[in-house]
Parts: C-alpha cells; sequence; structure tokens
C-alpha cells in the first residue's frame, strides 16, 4: 500500500513498487524523492516511513525488509543503498536461495537532521541516532550516536601520506 501525501513531491522518474504482502509505504509532507531512487517491498514485511522534509536523491535504493524509518529533515546523498534484510546461508546443504531470510536486527532507524553521504550502505539493525553525519562511502550496521561525525577510512593506495 502506498500512502504519499499530496504535499510530497516524487519524480515520475521514481520507481515505487506497491507491495504483494502487505508492506506499507509512507511518504510524508515536504519529502522529495529524487528521479531514478527505487523503493522495493523485498525480503520481508517492514514498512517504509519516509519523514517530512527529508530529501532522497538520485540512485538510491530502499528495500522494506525489515522496516525502513526515516525521520524528519534527513538528507540522503545519491547512489546509496537501505538493506534491512540478510540472507540466510549457514546450511551448507541447500543453496542459498532457498534458505530465505535471517530473523530481523530490528530494521533501519534512522532520527531526525541525519545527513547520510553519497554511496553509503545501510544494513538491517542500522541505528542512525538525531543529528548525525556519515560520510561518503561509509558503511553502516550498528548505532550511531547523536549529533556525530562518521567518516571512513580512507584507501590505502600508491603515494599515499597519512
Amino acid at each position: 500500500m502506498l500512502i504519499i501525501s499530496d504535499k510530497a513531491h516524487v519524480s515520475a522518474l521514481a520507481d515505487i513498487e506497491d507491495s504483494v504482502r502487505g508492506t506499507r509505504i509512507f511518504i510524508d509532507d515536504g519529502a522529495m524523492i529524487d528521479s531514478f531512487v527505487k523503493i522495493k517491498p523485498a525480503g520481508g514485511t517492514g514498512d517504509v516511513q519516509i519523514g517530512s522534509n527529508s530529501y532522497i536523491n538520485s540512485g538510491t535504493v530502499i528495500y522494506s525488509g525489515n522496516g525502513v524509518w526515516i525521520g524528519s529533515g534527513v538528507l540522503i546523498a545519491a547512489n546509496c543503498t537501505l538493506a534491512p534484510v540478510n540472507h540466510e546461508y549457514r546450511s551448507s546443504s541447500l543453496p542459498i536461495i532457498e534458505q530465505r531470510f535471517m530473523p530481523s536486527k530490528g530494521g533501519i532507524v534512522i532520527e531526525d537532521d541525519v545527513w547520510i553521504g553519497a554511496g553509503t550502505v545501510i544494513l538491517d539493525g542500522a541505528f542512525l541516532r538525531k543529528g548525525c553525519v556519515v560520510g561518503a562511502q561509509s558503511l553502516i550496521k550498528g548505532e550511531l550516536e547523536p549529533y556525530s561525525i562518521n567518516v571512513g577510512v580512507p584507501s590505502r593506495r600508491i603515494g599515499y601520506r597519512q
């Protein structure tokens, strides 16, 4: 079920799939969903909630999985992935595709006033507290403190000095 505020802006080039399992997708007042954003109910029956005045930029993919809750005033840069679900893989006697999914780690919660840099991947169980900043190309799978700055470690390359 898609519930999109008439005061939200969803690009005609965004791809928001309706669920066949009952997942609900809510997009609140003032939210902006850019072109080439994909919201896909997959891997569970969790809902997706995008809060007021939040911006989801081009190329971002949000899977419903065990649920995604995005607060108000959240900025998600281009090409991020929110994946609140994990494939089961521990049985060597079954192909991974037949093992379905692991139990939920709580979905993804992003509190108000968070900025997520381009190319970030956020996994099941992530909890981003109010006001935190996530650097580009980060991998988030746990809790980030409120008003903290979280940056990834730069890659090592020839000629790079620390």
